[in-house]
């Protein structure tokens, strides 16, 4: 069974300022965020409870999971720098 996919108004502006080749790769990684968000190149975030972020090239999605609710809320989508976790 398939989560729901929750996606933080912030979080869909910072999406639309990128272009749109990796607008494509981000929602496709969205997309298997949805169909379960255990596997891929994702990482706790240390010293959070329930926050998580996942690897998407050059991209980072920062999302924290609901687990009794299946829900995934993304709060920020954010190209990698120096100083982006």
């Amino acid at each position: 069974m398939a989560w729901q996919l929750a996606v933080d108004p912030s979080a869909q502006k910072q999406l639309r300022r990128f272009p749109q080749k990796d607008i494509e790769r981000i929602r496709l990684g969205l997309q298997s965020l949805a169909n379960n968000p255990f596997i891929g190149d994702m990482q706790k975030m240390k010293g959070e409870e329930s926050i998580w972020r996942r690897r998407v090239g050059s991209y980072r999605i920062k999302y924290e999971l609901y687990i009794s609710e299946r829900t995934v809320y993304v709060y920020e989508i954010k190209r990698r720098g120096s100083n982006t976790y």
